[in-house]
């Protein structure tokens, strides 16, 4: 239960809500209780009872009301309760997605090579839902069923004392601590099978997610009988954890009945032996038979506990994951940045013993277009993540203008970085909305004259909607040149005076490709550029070429230069130029 205590703070925006479904809560409590036993005790032998004197019309009307008096109360109550503690729950679920949002967007990007993106999502809507529902559960639950047991074991108390004295109280209630037993029991099995449950439910979404982002190539490569068989196999798996959970969850129930009906029993032989008055023993069983259901009730309670530990301990990996990239206590004010970029003995690795990076000193002068060349896995591209901070060095440092990025606002940094990826990412919006992530605020004016000079205004101009076009889910509604051209755009918009180029035209037809270069040469004019180079065609434009080979730096300096001096640049160049 202590687990849960912070979360409780999500409440406050809806207190007044959750302390009208508290009192609606015990207002059933007592109604459910007190009222149906007491009927017993004071109706029953009104009308059944020997020797019972007759009674007028009025005097029976109104007993006869005192069963549908006493369920109404219930009723509205009940559903006042229920109506109440569902807004809360929404109100609360509402929050704890969110904040756990806000979190993932401060993560770095490391974080998320750890981490499927499947498993994150079931985190963000399964586990944040069924902690939802643990604290809605809680809040109810733990006051109304409290309520209903106090109120029927406080009247079976009073009445099996003061009728029969405490021996009946004892052989009344004995039974009911024992019903603790297959509580804890079953707690202990949901705790294991829930974890497996919400692990399995991770896996489930990671596949869908994975699936649906190689459509094309599930279909090309005819996979699509062996995706439905992995997905097969996996949801089998969590059918068959599902059914244990279930098995577990449900087992209470009944056990509990069991014990009741044990207990119940006991009563009937003492009662019997004791010669306790019908109505009396009818009171007592009525208050015996209520008491039991808030013990069941409170034992389903104890399974959803267990249920949102463990939600719980999956969201709180992600709520409480160090934000290793953050703005340092006391920054130094940058504007705009000339765009010097220094690499001082940098190391790095994304696994530790495992260097991507080591030893790396360089200085890219502001106005440089500089190519990073090499093998696969050289270190290119994250030589390059490290310019906007997107990963912190293991030693050394990264500097602009002399700053280290380290001691910049992330925003100030990342805000004089401009980056056209080798796959352009378009959210499903318009095509407007998404030139204007380039620069939020800027005028409509500046926006096409961005979408000019990518030479992209012509083509949003002749599609349906214009710049109010949909680009649909990852820009699926654009070709591939027009996707990268939107891309310059943002870059164009951007202004920024550092320029991150991922092999920008690597997968473009020709056509769409000279659009992209011209558009590329007019936007690195006057910035610092970092060009990924896949393709050496893309980096007769520069004049740095840094050529990277097991994580170093083996060699620096024009085209021609290195052409003569390095036998890696060359055989890389000749195998390309042969290969075309």
């Amino acid at each position: 239960m202590r687990r849960f205590l912070p979360y409780f703070k999500l409440f406050r925006p809806v207190r007044k809500h959750l302390i009208l479904a508290i009192l609606a809560g015990l207002v059933y409590g007592a109604a459910n209780g007190a009222g149906l036993p007491l009927m017993a005790k004071q109706v029953f032998p009104k009308i059944f009872g020997e020797g019972a004197a007759p009674l007028g019309t009025w005097e029976l009307v109104g007993i006869a009301l005192w069963l549908p008096g006493v369920f109404i109360i219930r009723g509205l109550a009940g559903y006042a309760n229920s109506y109440l503690i569902q807004y809360v729950g929404v109100r609360v679920l509402e929050s704890l997605r969110l904040q756990y949002f806000e979190k993932l967007q401060k993560l770095p990007l490391a974080f998320f090579k750890r981490n499927s993106t499947g498993d994150l999502i079931a985190r963000g809507l399964g586990d944040t839902g069924q902690l939802q529902h643990t604290l809605v559960v809680i809040s109810n639950e733990i006051i109304k069923q409290p309520a209903t047991l106090v109120g029927a074991i406080g009247y079976l108390i009073y009445l099996a004392f003061t009728e029969q004295g405490v021996m009946m109280v004892l052989a009344s209630l004995a039974i009911i601590p024992t019903t603790v037993f297959p509580i804890r029991y079953v707690g202990r099995k949901m705790v294991e099978k829930a974890k497996a449950l919400q692990a399995q439910a991770g896996s489930i979404t990671d596949r869908f997610t994975e699936n649906l982002s190689a459509v094309k190539e599930v279909r090309a490569f005819g996979l699509e009988q062996m995706e439905t068989n992995r997905f097969n196999d996996l949801t089998r798996a969590i059918v068959k954890t599902q059914m244990k959970v279930v098995k577990y969850a449900q087992s209470l129930a009944p056990a509990i009945e069991i014990i009741s009906a044990i207990g119940i029993s006991i009563t009937f032989v003492y009662a019997y032996r004791a010669r306790v008055p019908l109505e009396s023993f009818l009171a007592i069983i009525f208050a015996l038979a209520v008491s039991y259901d808030p013990v069941k009730k409170l034992g389903a309670l104890s399974n959803e506990l267990k249920r949102g530990e463990v939600s719980l301990e999956r969201i709180e990996q992600v709520l409480y994951e160090d934000v290793s990239i953050q703005d340092p206590e006391t920054p130094v004010a940058v504007d705009r940045l000339d765009g010097n970029i220094s690499f001082n003995d940098v190391r790095f690795a994304y696994v530790p013993g495992e260097p991507v990076l080591r030893d790396i000193s360089i200085r890219i002068p502001a106005g440089t277009v500089c190519a990073l060349v090499g093998p696969s896995g050289a270190g290119k591209t994250t030589f390059a993540n490290l310019v906007p901070r997107f990963y912190d060095v293991a030693a050394g440092s990264v500097t602009i203008d002399g700053v280290d990025v380290r001691q910049m606002r992330v925003a100030d940094l990342r805000r004089n970085i401009a980056i056209v990826s080798q796959e352009p990412v378009l959210f499903n919006d318009t095509i407007y909305n998404n030139l204007l992530f380039g620069r939020m605020g800027a005028t409509r004016e500046e926006v096409e004259k961005a979408a000019k000079d990518a030479f992209a205004h012509e083509f949003i101009l002749s599609l349906p909607q214009g710049y109010d076009t949909m680009t649909g889910e990852r820009g699926s509604n654009l070709s591939g040149g027009q996707k990268q051209r939107i891309a310059l755009a943002r870059a164009f918009l951007r202004q920024a005076p550092i320029l991150v180029l991922d092999e920008a035209t690597s997968a473009l037809d020709s056509d769409s490709e000279a659009f992209v270069q011209k558009a590329l040469r007019k936007l690195m004019v006057g910035r610092t550029v970092l060009i990924i180079a896949h393709r050496f065609s893309t980096i007769r434009d520069a004049s740095m070429i840094l050529v990277f080979q097991n994580a170093r730096i083996v060699a620096h300096g024009s085209h021609a230069t290195l052409y003569e001096s390095n036998a890696l640049y060359r055989s890389l160049y000749d195998r390309q130029q042969s290969a075309a």
